[in-house]
Parts: C-alpha cells; structure tokens; sequence
C-alpha cells in the first residue's frame, strides 16, 4: 500500500515573526517542516516499519526551498518526494482549496491509498487542505487523529474531541488529518540526512496541472495583537473571591468565571461574597 504525505514549508514555530501590513515577513527567517506535517510524515513510516506501507511518498508545494522540507521527510524515512514548484506565497496566496486541487492531481498520478496530512500548518491555521482533499476526490476522511489503525481495507482512526473520544472506521482510500496525539516524530539520524541526498524528488511545476489556483480570499490586513496587561496567578479560591471583591473594577469578571467553571462558579463567587459582605 502506498501512502502519500503532503508536508508544507512554514516559518519555524520558535521564530518571533516580524508582521507588515500585508503579511508576515519571511525575509532571513528560519524555515522548517510544519510541525503537523512531521507528525503525519512519522505516521506513514511506522506503517512502513509495521510492513503495512510498501511506499512512502512526500510532496510539498512551494518555491525552491521546499526541497529542504522535502528532504527533512525523506531523511526521517520517507521513500522518494514530489515537488511542486510556485512563487506564489504558501501562507497566503496559494490557499487551501488551490493546495487540494494539486494535490488530487498527484494522487490522480501517484494512486495511493492513504493520504496522511497535518490537520493544518501552523502558518494559515485553516486546516481545510485535508477536508477539502478528500472532498474532491470522494474519498473517506478522518480528521485530527490521534490514532490510526489499518484493518484490511478500512482504517480506523481515533479522534479526541469536546464530547468525547470518537472511533471512526473509515473505507480505504482515505484521507487522514494528524493531530499532535498522534505520535512524537523521530529526529533524522546523520546517516538517513547523507542517505535522503540520494533519494529521489521530481520536480513538476505547478502550472503544468492546468488548475485554477486564484486565490478567493483576500488578506486586507496583518497587524500584531494589542497588547494587554498580564494576567494575575491566584493560588486558591478564596484568594480568588478577594480579587474579585476587591479589584472588581480592574478585571474582566465573565473572562475569570469562565476560566474557572463558568456560570456555577460565578454563583458561587456572587454568593460567597454576599455572604462575607453581610458578616462584615
């Protein structure tokens, strides 16, 4: 079986960004893989491992740098990549549905049955590719796994969410979206890195698929968040109800309330210091 594993170049998510009016500036700043990316590349190489993969594909879409991404995924154990060149700027101008559109042609050619995608990149947070993906191909889907069993011709996928944990079992092919429950990626070891110099990446241009990748949404500004004064540490309830009592004018009560338990909780303090006020 064949498992594809699109991974994207994204600014690297210890680098403090510098942001213009229309984006973020990506002049000398460190670049990496997406972090859920190597999630979903570490997955598809334990299948490998388990003798369930026969192959594992890597293809990332972006300017000539993406072949460093390409090799991170290939030293880590990936089989061979794809590389999809375009100037146009991955974190904005080329979006999501554009991206699944590239992709379905490459599953169109590279006929996988399994496509393992980060559920988003840390640049964008739209995640969107992988849905959009499997849409367009028809495709079963299972989104923000945190674990992936293979059965045969289904796979079964767990996924934490606010209800509960869900188990899905999915139809082969399918796409699948990697959440960071998933696994903890391995580090290249310095023979795989000599090793991934040697492995294969095509190169095809993104023009050559004929896909419309007009953006639909535009970015009318980029600006830092406000800046705001820092929140303040109780080390109990009581110490809470005080603040609260005392300092009622300063802070943002419903914000409180809500971080500690919602509207029982904000009873509770209203009762608690009606009761202390008449004792006073």
């Amino acid at each position: 079986m064949k498992v594809l594993v699109p991974v994207k170049r994204v600014v690297d998510y210890a680098v403090k960004i510098r942001v213009e009016p229309k984006g973020v500036d990506l002049k000398n700043v460190k670049m990496s893989m997406n972090p859920f990316c190597e999630i979903a590349v570490e997955e598809a190489i334990r299948l490998k491992e388990k003798k369930i993969a026969t192959e594992v594909v890597a293809v990332s879409i972006g300017p000539k740098q993406s072949q460093e991404t390409l090799r991170t995924a290939l030293a880590m154990g990936a089989d061979r990549g794809i590389h999809i060149t375009t100037d146009m700027r991955t974190d904005q101008e080329l979006q999501p549905l554009a991206v699944a559109k590239l992709l379905k042609e490459v599953v169109n050619k590279e006929d996988p049955k399994l496509v393992i995608c980060g559920k988003q990149s840390i640049d964008a947070d739209a995640a969107q590719t992988g849905p959009m993906l499997a849409g367009l191909l028809d495709w079963s889907q299972g989104t923000f796994a945190s674990e992936v069993v293979l059965d045969g011709e289904n796979v079964n996928i767990t996924r934490e969410t606010d209800s509960g944990i869900e188990t899905l079992k999915l139809d082969l092919p399918a796409v699948v979206t990697a959440d960071l429950r998933l696994n903890e990626p391995r580090y290249a070891t310095l023979p795989n890195i000599m090793k991934a110099k040697k492995k294969k990446i095509e190169t095809l241009a993104a023009d050559s698929f004929g896909v419309d990748l007009a953006p639909r949404i535009e970015v009318v500004e980029v600006k830092d968040p406000a800046s705001r004064k820092a929140g303040v540490k109780v080390g109990s309830v009581d110490e809470l109800v005080d603040k609260l009592k005392n300092e009622a004018a300063q802070l943002k009560i419903g914000a409180v309330c809500t971080l500690y338990g919602g509207q029982s909780i904000a009873r509770w303090i209203g009762s608690r210091a009606d009761v202390e006020t008449e004792s006073s």
